[in-house]
């Protein structure tokens, strides 16, 4: 085993003893303990389809699959992103230790929110045979739309990490830009029409063409269009590597911004 193969071997397991840190020390004496980790999405698709099936109908079939569908795709990347813009400036003592390979704490964040993600999809997929029936054949597609999210997730949030140790209003930013990204993604509506004044807002958002694989999968038992998996490879691809660049050029600096 050459000594690149060791390093990656020794930067996969010093991320896993990290989540795994992560995770014990979040839900360290609580009572029902990962649990937790169910409670936001379920709380927010109890609300969206009681809303928008019985008080305000947005007549969209099988509404409650497709709302969950949206909901917990958008808390594992909005998660993520707000956990990853203080990844670096909260974990002050580990960027200080020399040799610590400081780019994995965006990785990290993503990494332990997915965890609370991959919880919840046997959640979404008994919700979707309930109401759908078996995806069938499409479900093998899955994974693959699931690495999509985390390379999207991955280019934003070494950007955001990076701008947010030198500019620590970055932190406010996002949060805001997280909450208008809600509402102007199709989390809990249609996509927009093609020939709508905003359609813009669906036909040039990444994270609507991720939901649209999702859907494609649970809702309409199909593989996820290949047009839509080359968009979301075109973009996801080139963000992690400017993110991944700019995150490894600034680090040097970080311990003096620190």
């Amino acid at each position: 085993m050459n000594l690149r193969s060791r390093t990656a071997l020794h930067w996969r397991d010093l991320l896993l003893e990290l989540v795994g840190r992560d995770l014990k020390i979040r839900y360290q004496r609580s009572a029902i303990g990962l649990g937790w980790s169910l409670m936001k999405p379920l709380s927010q698709l109890l609300v969206f389809a009681t809303v928008f099936s019985k008080v305000l109908p947005l007549n969209i079939e099988n509404y409650t699959t497709f709302v969950f569908t949206g909901v917990l795709a958008w808390s594992w990347f909005s998660t993520s992103l707000t956990s990853s813009t203080i990844a670096v400036t909260a974990n002050r003592e580990l960027v200080r230790r020399p040799g610590f390979p400081v780019f994995l704490l965006p990785v990290l964040t993503i990494v332990s929110q997915g965890v609370h993600f991959l919880l919840a999809l046997p959640l979404l997929l008994i919700c979707a045979v309930v109401q759908t029936g078996l995806p069938g054949p499409a479900i093998v597609s899955l994974p693959l739309v699931i690495v999509m999210q985390f390379l999207l997730t991955l280019g934003v949030c070494y950007l955001a990490a990076a701008a947010h140790v030198y500019f620590r209003d970055v932190e406010h930013l996002v949060g805001i830009c997280v909450m208008l990204g809600f509402y102007v993604t199709p989390v809990f509506y249609r996509p927009i029409q093609a020939d709508h004044t905003f359609a813009f807002l669906t036909t040039l958002n990444p994270f609507a063409w991720l939901l649209e694989c999702y859907r494609s999968i649970f809702l309409g038992h199909a593989f996820p269009d290949a047009i839509t998996l080359a968009k979301l490879l075109v973009v996801s691809v080139p963000l992690v590597a400017i993110g991944a660049w700019v995150f490894r050029h600034v680090s040097y600096r970080f311990v003096d911004e620190l």
